[in-house]
């Protein structure tokens, strides 16, 4: 041991003189011998010219020295850290190699000490090797032994209780999270004897220049926990890509997406800073890289499965499955924003940012597939007595559920700041409601009947003031909007009106002229016979029309009895005073008052078998 510290202190002296006199070969052996003056065991071995060779011989037995207090190290089968006196040797080993390369690379240019240091280099490599080996140990073992252990704060980890045959293999289980509603929780996967340990392994590694190894290490051994953690909250990555958005697959999506990102990765991140620390830039760098690396995968699996969804068929019955993943990709930006801040975890943060915007656009397609669904709708096939069209039924209850969603209006109202061109959801609403309308009208005149035509658009416009009043589509289109479409349904009232009674009526209009008594008679009995013709085959046709709602239906009922009674009432008077049908009238009169209304409120019995009882 003497013989190594004179060595040693040989080397020290000898590398001194030289940095202190390397312009100046006379100041440097005056260097030299002070040394040797002060000591004159020395003065053999430091009074050689140092020009030559000399520095490599203390170079090379400094090397040999540290090369067998390592050495033993390197070959043993058996962890090094299951001793911590032999982990503390082998680093301090390490520490003193670390030191001698940078102390000699200096004096690189000379041939021995080129020599000794590739020597060096090669030893600190196979050193490194073993370093990344044991770290690698060290993680999977203390993972392991805390799998049932407390995790801090609600959380803890636990692994899969079922007996699993390996088929021979001897497999290392990965611990796993237990799937959990509150995120508000903290993983400790490590003990903090473990990471310390592992914190003292990194040290060396990036002093060495062996960071991206290290982080290697690190994120091989860690990508498993995340990885088989998501798979035990049911989704399985890749495996999930089946083409098929099922309500199943995305709730088991969501959950997987808030645990990753609201405890798993921030779990990871706190391991990384504990590990690799913020003692330098490279520390910093390597902690980065680690967890970028050890969150890559699975991040990328989760929001490619989310980019599958926007990527998907722009159908409208889409909407709500877009808008359950838009939500929670929504909801998890500002968590992508501080986890993936690092120069290495951007590029996640950005594919988050991306695929965000994906759903967004996927969003608002939908709204123009819709569009073109309703135009394309064909316009020459009529509904059966005038009911509620199904696409209207299926557009109006479609933009109510659309618009229960808040997020939807945050969609169209962000892109309506972003543009210069409106593009809120009211505007867009609007809109829908404009190109339904006018296909409605167009569907309207495929009925040969006016008065069947407007009985058509008074119901679907009635359904359509009905969905839209007391309910968020109100307060998008706003109460002049309602009003106007009121005013239609009524006018569309009064439409019905003239073009199936008005021509009746006009058939019990009176004559007020001086007419003789035959004539007058003769006139009656026309007018009553066509009336009554004319009131049976209304009845009997408007009886198989629908009117969906019940308070419009008892609105027409009234309407019709009220314009009719009073003038058939008015026309059988006068039909009773004449002289020369006098008692025989009732041969003539078909309908008393009480049929008429008997019959008005027979109209519209179709309504029954018109499957109203969907809304």
């Amino acid at each position: 041991m003497a013989e190594n510290g004179e060595e040693k202190l040989i080397a020290v002296a000898r590398h001194i003189a030289r940095s202190l006199g390397h312009t100046d070969n006379a100041i440097t052996d005056d260097i030299l011998q002070i040394f040797s003056n002060f000591d004159g065991r020395f003065k053999e071995k430091l009074t050689g010219n140092l020009s030559g060779n000399d520095g490599g011989p203390a170079l090379d037995q400094a090397l040999k020295t540290i090369d067998r207090r390592v050495s033993r190290y390197l070959t043993v089968d058996e962890p090094i850290w299951s001793s911590s006196a032999d982990a503390s040797l082998f680093l301090a080993g390490v520490d003193e190699l670390i030191a001698l390369i940078r102390e000699w690379s200096a004096m690189a240019d000379e041939v021995a000490v080129t020599s000794c240091l590739d020597r060096a280099e090669d030893l600190l490599q196979r050193c490194m090797f073993r370093l990344e080996e044991e770290f690698k140990m060290l993680i999977v073992e203390s993972a392991g032994n805390t799998v049932g252990g407390g995790g801090g704060a609600g959380g803890h980890l636990d692994s899969d209780s079922d007996e699993v045959e390996h088929d021979g293999f001897d497999e290392v289980d990965v611990p796993v999270a237990h799937p959990v509603t509150d995120y508000n929780i903290r993983i400790d996967a490590l003990s903090s004897g473990m990471i310390e340990d592992l914190h003292e392994i990194a040290k060396r590694m990036l002093a060495a220049g062996y960071g991206k190894e290290c982080s290697l290490a690190y994120s091989t051994c860690r990508r498993d926990f995340i990885n088989e953690s998501l798979s035990r909250l049911g989704f399985l990555g890749s495996q999930n890509s089946s083409g098929e958005d099922n309500d199943i697959e995305i709730e088991k999506w969501i959950k997987a997406i808030n645990m990753a990102v609201r405890v798993f990765y921030p779990s990871e991140q706190r391991l990384c800073d504990r590990i690799f620390g913020y003692s330098s830039a490279t520390a910093a760098a390597a902690g980065d890289l680690s967890f970028m690396d050890t969150c890559r995968v699975s991040t990328m699996e989760l929001l490619n499965f989310a980019n599958g969804i926007a990527m998907g068929s722009r159908s409208p019955e889409r909407l709500f499955k877009i808008l359950d993943v838009y939500e929670a990709v929504k909801d998890l930006l500002p968590e992508f924003e501080v986890l993936f801040s690092g120069h290495y975890c951007s590029l996640l943060k950005n594919e988050a940012i991306a695929v965000w915007k994906k759903l967004d656009e996927s969003i608002r397609g939908i709204f123009v597939e819709l569009e073109n669904l309703i135009s394309r709708d064909p316009v020459k096939t009529t509904v059966p007595g005038g009911g509620l069209h199904p696409i209207t039924r299926y557009v109006m209850n479609y933009l109510r559920a659309a618009c229960s969603r808040p997020t939807l209006e945050q969609v169209f109202d962000d892109n309506a700041n972003r543009s210069s061109s409106s593009s809120s959801l009211s505007v867009q609403i609007s809109w829908i409601m404009e190109v339904l309308e006018r296909n409605l009208e167009s569907k309207s005149r495929a009925y040969r009947d006016p008065a069947l035509s407007s009985v058509f658009l008074m119901n679907n416009g009635r359904y359509i003031v009905k969905k839209v009043k007391d309910d968020e589509l109100g307060v998008l289109v706003g109460d002049d909007w309602i009003r106007k479409q009121t005013s239609k349904v009524r006018q569309h009232h009064a439409n019905y009106q003239r073009n199936s009674w008005h021509k009746i009526l006009n058939s019990l209009k009176l004559d007020n002229s001086n007419l003789s008594s035959n004539v007058a008679s003769k006139s009656l009995k026309d007018k009553l016979k066509l009336f009554n013709t004319q009131f049976d085959e209304i009845c009997r046709t408007q009886s198989a029309w629908v009117i969906f709602d019940d308070q419009l239906r008892e609105e027409l009922k009234i309407s019709v009895a009220g314009t009719l009674l009073p003038a058939y009432r008015n026309f059988l008077g006068r039909f009773h005073n004449l002289q020369d049908i006098g008692r025989y009238a009732d041969k003539y009169v078909k309908f008393a008052i009480e049929d008429i209304e008997a019959r008005i409120d027979d109209l519209f019995q179709a309504t029954a078998m018109a499957g109203t009882g969907r809304k």
